[in-house]
Parts: structure tokens; C-alpha cells; sequence
């Protein structure tokens, strides 16, 4: 029996994960769940210079649709990560991770929003850059963000049991 033909997506999939591979970018790597399977990646995030999430080793899955890039991925830590823009079950919460299109709750611009030029290596940049620059005015956690606002040291303890926790994971 015939292998069926790859799809666009699997074929640039297959070609950012060689890109990667190629040309490692500093702050994180990525690879396949497994093997057989191009549509769900594993990331390991490490925490940014200069944060609180310093020296911390932060995991993900992204898992990509069948039409990517024409839709975005859904990324999840599969670490613990208390943060404004993370959901509490570790689903990531940013503009370009929403479908493309203008924003039903008119929060966002379209042009914030997913557009089919990302990458992998671009989405995860965009996730560090949250580690570094926590969004509370539409926050994914509500007890991360008013934590943030409102009570920083506490904020800073539970990242840092977060760190300690991803450190030890290694």
C-alpha cells in the first residue's frame, strides 16, 4: 500500500523542526512527542535572564492543526507556571496563539492576532518575551495577574518555587 501524500502542513513542520535542528536558537529547544507524529512538539523553555523565570526549565507541547499554518498551534506547559498569561491547566494565552481575524470580544487587533508567517522559532520567542513582560490587563490567570499587581513578593515566591521545581525535574 502507498504512503499517502504529506501534507503542506507536515511538510513545513518537517522543515522548521530541520531549521531548528540546524540552527539552534538560545533559550529553548524543540523536538518531536514522538516520532511518528509532526504535529506535536515538545519545548523546553529556559527561563530568561534577568526575570523572575531565570534559570528555570519550563516544559510545553505545542500542538499544531491539520490546516497549520493557516490556524495556530496550542501550546501547553506541562511545567508549573504561575503566571498572569498562562492558564491554570498551562495553556498559554497570547495574541498570536488566537485564531486569525478580528477578535469577538474586541480586545485585540486583527493584526495581533495568528498570522500564517509564524514559526515555531517566532512563537516561542513571543512566549519567552510573556515570561519576561507579563500582560495583566487581560489575564488568562486572574490569581497570577492580581498576585502581580498587587502582592509582588508573594508573586516572586511561587515563581521561584516554580524555578526550583523545573530545576530539579532535569
Amino acid at each position: 500500500m502507498a504512503t499517502p501524500p504529506a501534507s503542506q502542513a507536515s511538510l513545513l513542520l518537517q522543515k522548521q523542526l530541520r531549521d531548528l535542528c540546524k540552527h539552534p536558537v538560545d533559550g529553548f529547544s524543540a523536538g518531536l512527542v514522538v516520532e511518528e507524529n509532526i504535529f506535536e512538539w515538545n519545548v523546553t523553555i529556559i527561563g530568561p535572564p534577568d526575570t523572575l523565570y531565570e534559570g528555570g526549565f519550563f516544559n510545553a507541547v505545542m500542538s499544531f492543526p491539520e490546516d497549520y499554518p493557516n490556524n495556530p498551534p496550542t501550546v501547553r506547559f506541562t511545567s508549573e507556571m504561575w503566571h498572569p498569561n498562562v492558564y491554570p491547566d498551562g495553556k498559554v494565552c497570547i495574541s498570536i496563539l488566537h485564531p486569525p481575524g478580528d477578535d469577538p470580544n474586541g480586545y485585540e487587533l486583527a493584526t495581533e492576532r495568528w498570522n500564517p508567517v509564524h514559526t515555531v522559532e517566532s512563537i516561542v520567542l513571543s512566549i519567552i518575551s510573556m515570561l519576561s513582560c507579563p500582560n495583566d490587563e487581560s489575564p488568562a490567570n486572574v490569581e497570577a495577574a492580581k498576585e502581580w499587581r498587587d502582592n509582588r513578593d508573594e508573586f516572586k515566591k511561587k515563581v521561584g518555587r516554580n524555578v526550583r521545581k523545573s530545576q530539579e525535574m532535569l
